[in-house]
């Protein structure tokens, strides 16, 4: 099958985070089999979703080395949103693909199956590999699963292609995500006694009040980077819940923050002054009143950022196959941080524009994926004796 084909069947799965996406794997694992591969899964605890793993060996035969080709293949909803056709059903018009994953990131996966034959018939001096994951929408938590299998098979690639749509321009660094949860324990009280109770609401405003001066902060230091659209690491808190009735003083007020870090800063950089604030400022008044009042700040979602570490090669080769050796940067995160972490030269490279992704009516310009299959064509072409 060609590219457009694939992608027509991939997005007819309907691999939203929240459903398994074995049915897609599967059928990929099964098309793979059939070319004389051999694929292997990483599945997650419950066995309900997996990771895929092939390697297209060398000439000689070895699988060592080589570059990786991934994407996710789980998508986020369509609740709420207003198709003006069937997200899980292809359609084409006006020369744009229209479905639920054709940019994000299907449409990268479906040029990369359509290439398997082409990389099979080339006599490649390091294999190539293709890697699938699970749950990258909702916290990228299928790749390490890979990752932590792929280590324990000894396998060792040099290097990473992620799909992710750049409009095929080559993007060599990425911000990290690390969100938060905070619950405040407080103490209730009849409105007409607050001395008596310990507000969980407002001690949980107090602590956004200060987050919100950190991002202030975080705002003036001097080693933002101009490459960013928005050059300064940022925080934001996103959801509150709290309180019972307007009479009833709260006990219990939660509410959820966002880090989006630059690559040369860590999560520390602001979770360690948050904690001192709450044990030597917030704890003590609330414990003053009663001693069992506290509150606890727990990490939910921790995806590295990616930096620009020295990559030349893989950028010189990058800049080469998409005839453009401009290096962008951008805001949002990817699995790439972790492909680096574990030792791979990474960059961020694929068909489609992040501006229609997880939108209604998501579509990906045909011509995007022409030009993905010349660029998966030259790759395998630049790895071939």
């Amino acid at each position: 099958m060609d590219t457009v084909a694939w992608l027509k069947t991939l997005i007819a799965f309907d691999t939203t985070s929240r459903h398994s996406n074995l049915a897609l794997i599967h059928h990929v694992a099964d098309y793979l089999h059939g070319l004389g591969l051999q694929p292997w899964l990483a599945h997650n605890g419950a066995q309900t979703k997996a990771n895929l793993f092939v390697t297209i060996p060398a000439a000689d035969g070895s699988h060592a080395g080589g570059i990786v080709l991934s994407g996710h293949t789980d998508v986020v909803p369509v609740d709420g949103q207003q198709w003006t056709s069937d997200p899980f059903s292809a359609r084409i018009a006006d020369g744009r693909l229209y479905g639920r994953g054709s940019c994000d990131m299907k449409g990268f996966i479906a040029a990369v199956l359509a290439a398997v034959p082409q990389m099979q018939a080339a006599r490649l001096m390091q294999p190539l590999h293709i890697a699938l994951s699970y749950d990258e929408e909702i916290g990228c938590l299928g790749a390490p699963v890979m990752l932590a299998e792929l280590a324990q098979r000894g396998l060792n690639p040099q290097h990473c292609i992620v799909g992710e749509p750049t409009s095929m321009r080559m993007v060599v660094a990425h911000k990290g995500i690390h969100t938060f949860r905070c619950r405040v324990h407080g103490k209730s009280a009849h409105s007409s006694l607050t001395p008596q109770g310990v507000n969980a609401i407002e001690y949980a405003a107090k602590l956004i009040v200060y987050i919100n001066q950190l991002a202030g902060e975080l705002q003036r230091r001097q080693d933002l980077d101009a490459a960013f659209d928005v050059p300064f690491s940022t925080l934001s808190t996103g959801i509150i819940k709290g309180g019972t009735a307007v009479n009833i003083i709260p006990a219990l007020c939660e509410f959820e923050f966002d880090y989006r870090n630059l690559p040369h800063m860590q999560p520390e950089d602001v979770a360690a002054p948050i904690r001192r604030h709450i044990a030597e400022m917030l704890e003590p008044q609330m414990q003053a009143v009663d001693p069992a009042c506290r509150i606890e700040m727990t990490q939910r979602e921790n995806v590295p950022a990616l930096g620009q570490a020295d990559n030349a090669l893989l950028h010189e080769l990058i800049a080469q196959l998409v005839d453009d050796a401009q290096q962008h940067k951008v805001a949002y995160a990817t699995e790439g941080g972790q492909f680096q972490a574990a030792g791979m030269h990474t960059v961020i490279c694929g068909p489609g524009s992040i501006e229609q992704a997880h939108r209604a009516d998501e579509y990906i310009e045909l011509a995007q994926l022409a030009r993905c299959d010349r660029f998966l064509s030259a790759l395998i072409h630049s790895q071939a004796a």
